[in-house]
């Protein structure tokens, strides 16, 4: 008896756990949350995260691997359709679903699409209603109860990914919910993105802050060079890509000003993750059409849409 029960405390459960909705609903933030350290990019313009970048959190005996999707949306473009097919792909993949809606938003268009796509996903599926510090609470109940009446769900969480409120309730019960089996990830690994591709990202949620208005979002940064020197530091060197001349002009700006912010932040934020002084160095050129280029999207983790 003894025994048997030392090795039921000792059992650990490891799933995938696939971030569904919206775009701007708030995944990034809230898998930043979930993890306790930035591990993908959170940004104002819709559509910043294109790939299946997974945080990894241990909660207890537990190893949840958080899928954060791209936003699902209507696909106009290539690209478009390339993020949208590889968010459906994580729902399907994954263990378990966590359905994010904005409260502030409510069962608008976007979120009834998504439900209704959803009925083909066999996974169990938790809702969450996410920014519920801006929604009144009558007005929360009455979502939550709608909600629940158009899909079964087996849990539903309000939280606020920005302040964490409610974000350790959700982690518990995703902790319970995830299936028995080994850890498959190292328990000091937080995300399977490797420092130079969460190093590129980090430059792009920069441009994108500088820039959100001017700059449409089909630039992408890719790191060149990463090189540990002998003093401890890192050397960076990231090539940011426009499909226009226009746009190289407006992200270097005036006398090179811009470009220089964009450094300063990107690389303040590299060091603190790394932990030791960062070198970093960016360059702009433009890439015409890029987002016909399907080895840019390999590199994304995303498969060429064929039209």
């Amino acid at each position: 008896m003894i025994d048997g029960a030392e090795g039921q405390a000792a059992a650990t459960r490891c799933g995938f756990v696939a971030l569904i909705g919206a775009p701007n609903v708030g995944k990034s933030t809230l898998v930043n949350a979930l993890v306790g350290s930035k591990v993908t990019i959170v940004s104002r313009k819709v559509q910043t995260t294109r790939a299946l970048i997974r945080g990894i959190v241990i909660e207890g005996q537990s190893q949840i691997i958080l899928v954060d999707t791209p936003g699902i949306f209507s696909p106009k473009r290539r690209l478009d359709r390339a993020m949208v097919s590889t968010a459906w792909s994580g729902a399907h993949d994954a263990d378990l679903v966590c359905v994010l809606l904005d409260a502030k938003a409510g069962l608008d268009d976007e979120a009834q699409a998504i439900l209704t796509r959803l009925e083909s996903v066999a996974h169990p599926k938790i809702l969450v209603l996410n920014k519920v510090d801006l929604v009144a609470r009558e007005k929360l109940l009455a979502l939550a109860q709608a909600a629940n009446e158009r899909m079964r769900f087996e849990h539903t969480f309000m939280i606020s990914a920005l302040s964490g409120d409610g974000v350790d309730d959700l982690r518990r019960t995703l902790a319970q919910m995830v299936p028995e089996g080994p850890f498959l990830y190292p328990e000091d690994q937080m995300s399977d993105a490797p420092m130079r591709h969460l190093a590129a990202e980090i430059t792009r949620e920069k441009i994108y802050g500088h820039l959100h208005q001017e700059l449409p979002y089909q630039s992408t940064v890719e790191t060149d060079s990463w090189k540990d020197r002998k003093d401890g530091s890192i050397r960076i060197e990231q090539t940011i890509f426009v499909e226009r001349e226009s746009q190289r002009k407006i992200v270097l700006g005036k006398g090179g000003a811009t470009i220089k912010s964009i450094g300063a932040e990107s690389r303040k934020e590299i060091a603190e993750i790394m932990g030791v002084p960062v070198h970093l160095f960016l360059f702009v050129k433009v890439r015409e059409n890029w987002g016909d280029d399907p080895d840019r999207y390999r590199e994304m983790g995303l498969d060429f849409p064929k039209e």
